[in-house]
C-alpha cells in the first residue's frame, strides 16, 4: 500500500497546533520523506518570532515529553542564537519564567528539565557579568528557599543539574572571544558558593547516591574552568574516598581526573604533593580489582595515577625532598603497565600508561647535566624494568587462545604492539647501546638453554624489541648486531608470527648488512626460503626488497639464486599483486649492479613469459578478466624498470660512496627492452585506448622508466612523443598529460629532443583547448594535469609558448575557467600556472600581451573566489596570484583593482566600499612580504563571508 505524502502548513503559520502536528509527523509517520519535511519545518519554527509564544504553551503539564522537549529546545535556540533580539527590559521576566518552569519540571521529565536548565544557563551567560553579576549565587539561593512545594531532594537535583550545565554551556555558546573570556572569568569567580555546597552534599551520610553522583558530575564540569587546585582540594579528597562506592566509582574517577589534569594545576605544588599519598593508598583496591578480573576498577584507578604522573611529572621531579613519593607513584604506574593478562581481551589498562613514560623521559632528559645524572641513576633501572614489562606485554597468547580472538581484537593487539615498539624506540634514547646488549644477552640465554626450551612467544617478543630499535636507530656502532645475526639461524621457527618477526628483523638490519656484507649469507637463505610461503608474503618480500636496495653491490655471488627463486614464486603466483610488484622492484635493484650482458640475459628469462602472455592477450577481445591480466603484466614491467638503473642516479643523488661496476658504453638494457616491446604496447593500446586504467598502466611503464633512466632514455623520446600524441588525440586522458609533463621536465632543454617535445606539447595543448570548448567540467583530472603541464613548461622551457600556433589567449581563458572549478587540487594547479605565467610577462611576449588584455578578468575572478565563491582553504593560492600581480604587473593592478572594486555588491554584498578600498590599498602597498598578503586575503575573505570576528572563523 502506497504511503500518503503529508502536507505541512505554510511556513509562516507557526501555531501551537501546527507545531504539535509536525512533531507527531516527525515521531510517528512511517514515511521518511514526511519525517524530513517535518524536521525542516520544525527547524524553521524554532527560529521564528512565533517561537516565543508557542514554546511556553508546549511546556504545559498536559503535553507529552516529546512536545515539552521541543518547547524547551526552541527557548534555548532563541536565547543562545538570537540574544540580540531580546529587549533588555524582558531579561528579568524571562529569567523568572525559566526558574518557574525548572521548578515545575524538577519532578517531571529529566530530558526536558535538562533542556530548560541549558536555556537558563545560556540566559545567565549572556547577561553576565553586567546585567546579572551574581547569577550563580542567585540560583543557589532561589533553590534553597523553601517557598515552593518541592521536596528537598527534587530541589537539590534541579539545582545540581543547572549548576552542571552552566560551565558546559560556555564551551558552545556563541559569543565573541573577548566576551567569552569575560564570562568565563565571572563564572570562575562565582565558584565560591558552589564548592562548599557540593562538599556538604557529598559528605552528608544521608545524601542518596543519585545526589552524590550528580554532585560529582557537577564538580567535574566546574573544574574544567581552571578553578585553582587549592579550592578543589577537599572535593578531590572526598571524591577519592567515593571510589570505594561502586555506584559512584565511574563519576568519581572522571571528576578526579578532570580536576588534576587542568593545565593550571601544576602551580599548586603543595596540593599535588598531598594528593600523591592519597593516590598511592588506592593500590590495595587496584590489586584486588586485578585479582578479581574487575577491568573497570583497575582501568579507573590507573587513569587517576597516570593523570597525576603525566600532567605533573616535571614539577614533581623538581621536589627533590619528595623523590621517594614520586618514585612510588612511578612504580604504581609500572604495575598498571604490566597488569596481568593480554590486551585487549583480558585487560585494557596498560595502553593508558605509555604516554606517561614518554613524558617522564622527556622531563628527566631536559634537566641540566648534573641534575640529569642524579635522576638517571634513579630512573635508568626503572626504564630497564619497563623494557622487560613491555616485551612481556607484547608477547602473543597461546596459539589456542589467539585463534579464539576476533579479527577486531587481533587488530587492536597489533596496534598495541606498534605502540610498544614506538615506546621502546624512544626509550633507547635514554638507555642507549646497553639496551641492545641487555636484549642480546636475554635472547642468547634463551636460545642456548637446552634444558629449559623457551616458548616461541618469548623469543618472538625479544626479536620484536630488536626490530623496534634497529628499524629507526643507527646501530652501526653496536657490537651486539653480529651476534644477533649469528643467533637468528639458530631460532627454531615453528610459528607464523615468529617467522614474520624474524623476517622483519632481518629487514630492519638491511642497512647494517650493507656495511657488513660478510654476514649476508647468514640470513639471505632464510629470506629466500620464506618467499615460498604465501603466509609470509608481506614480511619476506619487503625484507628481500630492502636487502636488494641496501646491499645491491654485495649480492653478486647470490644474484643467480635470488633471480631463480623470485622467478619461481612469480610463476607459481604465490603472492598477491602488490607483493609481486615489490619483488620486481627488488629484482630491479639487484640487476642494476650486474654487467649489461648479464642484465639482458636475466631480463630475457624473467620477462619473456610475460611478453608472450601479453602477446596472447593483445589478440583477444577485450573483457574484464584479460584487462586485469594486462594491467598486472604492465605493472610488473613498470616496477622492474622503476628500480633498474645501471647509471645509479639514486646513488649520485644521495651522495653515497658506492662500489659501482664500470659502465659499459652502449644502449641501456631497459631502453632495449622497451624498444622491443614498443609495437606490442601499441597493439595493446589500440584495443584498450578508451580504458583509463590500461592507458594509465602503459603510461606508468614509461613514466617510471623516464624518472629512473633520465638522459639514458633519450633514444626513445621521438617514438614515445609520437605514441603519446596519437593516444591523447584519440582519447584525452590525464595520465598521458602527466607523462608529457615528465618528458618536458627532462628533455625540453635538449636541442636534439626539443622538436618532438615541442610538437607533443602543442598537440596536447590544442586537444585540451578543444576539450574546453566542449565543456571540461566532466574532466577535472585532465584540467588539473594540463595546468601542471603548463606550469612545468613555463619553468623548464618558456620558448614553448613562443610558437605562433599556440593560442595564448585561449589558454588564459581556460585558466580563468579552471579557477572556478569546485575541485581544490585543480584550482591549486591553476593558481600555480597563473603565478608562474605572471612572472614571465616580460620574457614571453604573448604572455605579456594576454595579461595586458585579459588581466583585469583574472583579477576579477580571483576576487570573486576570495569574496566567497571559492573554498576558504584555497585563499593562500589566490593570495599568491595577487602577490605576483602586484610584484610584476603593478601599473596594471593599481588601475584594475580600483575599477573592479567600484562594482556594486562585488565581490560580496556583505562588504562595504570603505572595506574594499582599504583592502585594495593594503594589497598595493605590500610588494615583498607574501605572508602579509596571505593574512590580508584571509581577513578580507572572512569579512566577505560574514564570518569576521566569529568563533567559527577562529576555528
Amino acid at each position: 500500500m502506497e504511503q500518503r505524502r503529508e502536507t505541512l502548513p505554510d511556513s509562516l503559520d507557526f501555531t501551537v497546533e501546527n507545531v504539535e502536528k509536525a512533531l507527531h509527523q516527525l515521531y510517528y509517520d512511517p514515511n521518511i520523506e514526511n519525517k524530513n519535511l517535518a524536521q525542516k519545518w520544525l527547524m524553521q519554527a524554532q527560529i521564528s518570532s512565533q517561537a516565543w509564544q508557542f514554546s511556553w504553551v508546549l511546556l504545559s503539564a498536559d503535553k507529552v515529553p516529546e512536545i515539552q522537549y521541543f518547547g524547551a529546545s526552541a527557548l534555548h535556540i532563541k536565547i543562545s542564537r538570537y540574544w540580540s533580539d531580546i529587549p533588555t527590559d524582558q531579561y528579568d521576566s524571562l529569567k523568572s519564567q525559566l526558574f518557574s518552569q525548572i521548578t515545575s519540571f524538577a519532578t517531571g521529565s529529566k530530558i526536558v528539565l535538562t533542556r530548560l536548565c541549558v536555556a537558563l544557563a545560556s540566559l545567565a551567560l549572556n547577561m553576565m557579568p553586567d546585567s546579572w553579576p551574581c547569577a550563580v549565587s542567585d540560583m543557589v539561593c532561589m533553590f534553597q528557599e523553601n517557598g515552593s512545594n518541592l521536596d528537598g531532594r527534587a530541589r537539590c537535583l534541579a539545582l545540581l543539574e543547572l549548576l552542571t550545565v552552566l560551565p558546559e554551556e560556555i564551551q558552545t555558546i556563541r559569543l565573541p572571544q573577548y566576551r567569552k573570556g569575560q564570562v568565563r572569568n565571572a563564572l570562575t569567580q562565582e565558584s565560591g558558593p558552589v564548592f562548599p555546597l557540593l562538599l556538604q552534599l557529598l559528605q552528608q551520610r544521608e545524601s542518596p547516591s543519585s545526589i552524590k553522583q550528580k554532585v560529582l558530575k557537577c564538580f567535574s564540569s566546574w573544574v574544567q574552568l581552571d578553578i585553582p587546585l587549592t579550592q578543589c582540594e577537599n572535593l578531590i579528597q572526598v571524591a577519592l574516598v567515593s571510589l570505594q562506592d561502586a555506584e559512584l566509582f565511574d563519576t568519581a574517577v572522571e571528576a578526579v581526573v578532570n580536576a588534576i589534569s587542568q593545565p593550571d594545576a601544576q602551580r599548586y605544588v603543595n596540593t599535588l604533593l598531598k594528593l600523591i599519598p592519597q593516590v598511592l593508598a588506592l593500590q590495595d583496591q587496584l590489586r584486588q580489582a586485578v585479582q578479581n578480573g574487575d577491568m573497570e576498577t583497575s582501568h579507573g584507578i590507573c587513569r587517576i595515577a597516570v593523570a597525576l604522573g603525566e600532567n605533573h611529572s616535571r614539577v614533581l621531579l623538581d621536589q627533590v625532598e619528595h623523590w621517594q613519593d614520586f618514585l612510588s607513584l612511578v612504580n604504581m604506574i609500572m604495575f598498571c603497565t604490566g597488569i596481568p593478562g593480554h590486551y585487549p581481551v583480558n585487560e585494557t589498562t596498560s595502553s593508558l600508561t605509555l604516554t606517561f613514560w614518554y613524558t617522564l623521559q622527556d622531563d628527566i632528559m631536559s634537566f641540566e647535566t648534573e641534575k640529569q645524572a642524579v635522576y638517571l641513576q634513579i630512573y635508568r633501572p626503572v626504564y630497564f624494568q619497563l623494557v622487560d614489562v613491555l616485551l612481556h606485554k607484547a608477547q602473543f597468547p597461546s596459539d589456542e587462545d589467539y585463534s579464539s580472538w576476533s579479527s577486531d581484537e587481533k587488530e587492536q593487539f597489533r596496534i598495541y604492539r606498534v605502540d610498544i615498539s614506538d615506546t621502546l624506540m624512544y626509550v633507547y634514547e635514554m638507555l642507549g647501546t646497553e639496551l641492545l646488549s641487555n636484549l642480546y644477552d636475554k635472547l642468547g640465554r634463551l636460545l642456548t638453554d637446552t634444558d629449559h626450551p623457551a616458548s616461541w612467544q618469548h623469543t618472538e617478543a625479544l626479536l620484536y624489541g630488536f626490530q623496534s630499535i634497529t628499524e629507526t636507530i643507527d646501530v652501526n656502532y653496536s657490537d651486539v648486531i653480529p651476534g644477533l645475526i649469528g643467533l637468528i639461524p639458530r631460532i627454531s621457527i615453528n610459528n607464523l608470527q615468529l617467522a614474520d618477526t624474524v623476517m622483519f628483523t632481518i629487514g630492519a638490519l638491511a642497512e647494517w648488512l650493507a656495511d657488513h656484507p660478510v654476514m649476508i649469507n647468514s640470513v639471505l637463505p632464510l629470506v629466500l626460503h620464506a618467499l615460498g610461503n604465501p603466509e609470509l608474503s608481506i614480511s619476506s618480500v619487503s625484507t628481500l626488497k630492502k636487502i636488494c636496495r641496501e646491499c645491491k653491490y654485495d649480492l653478486l655471488p647470490y644474484a643467480a639464486n635470488i633471480v631463480s627463486v623470485c622467478q619461481d614464486v612469480l610463476m607459481k603466483q604465490i603472492h598477491k599483486t602488490s607483493q609481486c610488484m615489490w619483488l620486481m622492484q627488488a629484482l630491479g635493484f639487484l640487476l642494476s649492479t650486474l654487467q649489461v650482458e648479464e642484465i639482458l640475459k636475466n631480463l630475457h628469462s624473467l620477462i619473456s613469459p610475460y611478453i608472450q602472455q601479453l602477446e596472447t592477450l593483445a589478440d583477444e577481445t577485450p573483457n574484464s578478466s584479460n584487462k586485469m591480466a594486462i594491467i598486472h603484466i604492465l605493472g610488473l614491467l613498470s616496477n622492474l624498470f622503476a628500480t633498474l638503473d645501471i647509471s645509479h642516479h639514486d646513488d649520485d643523488l644521495e651522495g653515497t660512496e658506492v662500489k659501482k661496476q664500470p659502465l659499459v658504453p652502449g644502449p641501456n638494457p631497459v631502453v632495449m627492452v622497451l624498444q622491443q616491446v614498443f609495437q606490442l604496447i601499441q597493439k595493446v593500446l589500440s584495443k584498450w585506448l578508451n580504458d583509463a586504467q590500461v592507458v594509465e598502466a602503459v603510461c606508468a611503464i614509461f613514466e617510471k622508466s623516464v624518472k629512473t633512466l633520465l638522459d639514458d632514455f633519450a633514444p626513445m623520446v621521438p617514438q614515445l612523443c609520437e605514441m603519446l600524441g596519437q593516444m591523447y588525440s584519440t582519447i584525452p586522458q590525464a595520465s598521458a598529460i602527466d607523462l608529457t609533463r615528465q618528458m618536458v621536465h627532462i628533455f625540453a632543454n635538449e636541442p636534439t629532443h626539443f622538436p618532438p617535445i615541442k610538437a607533443l606539447f602543442l598537440l596536447v595543448t590544442s586537444v585540451t583547448l578543444n576539450l574546453f570548448h566542449q565543456g571540461p567540467r566532466d574532466h577535472p583530472d585532465i584540467v588539473d594535469s594540463f595546468m601542471q603541464l603548463l606550469t612545468q613548461a613555463l619553468r623548464r622551457k618558456p620558448d614553448l609558448f613562443l610558437s605562433e600556433s599556440l593560442d595564448m589567449k585561449a589558454i588564459f581563458h581556460c585558466g580563468i575557467l579552471s579557477l572556478k572549478f569546485p575541485e581544490a587540487p585543480t584550482v591549486k594547479a591553476c593558481c600555480m600556472f597563473f603565478a608562474e605565467l605572471l612572472q614571465r610577462c616580460g620574457d614571453i611576449a604573448p604572455a605579456g600581451q594576454v595579461v595586458h588584455e585579459e588581466g583585469r578578468l583574472l583579477l576579477q575572478t580571483v576576487l570573486e573566489g576570495i569574496g566567497g565563491q571559492a573554498s576558504r582553504l584555497l585563499m593562500d593560492q589566490f593570495a599568491d596570484i595577487l602577490f605576483v600581480l602586484n610584484k610584476h604587473c603593478f601599473s596594471y593592478l593599481s588601475i584594475w583593482i580600483k575599477e573592479v572594486m567600484q562594482q556594486q555588491g562585488f565581490p560580496s554584498s556583505r562588504v562595504t566600499q570603505e572595506q574594499k578600498n582599504t583592502f585594495a590599498q593594503q594589497i598595493l602597498r605590500v610588494r615583498v612580504n607574501k605572508r602579509r598578503v596571505k593574512e590580508m586575503v584571509k581577513e578580507f575573505t572572512l569579512i566577505c563571508r560574514g564570518l569576521h570576528g566569529t568563533e567559527y572563523a577562529a576555528d
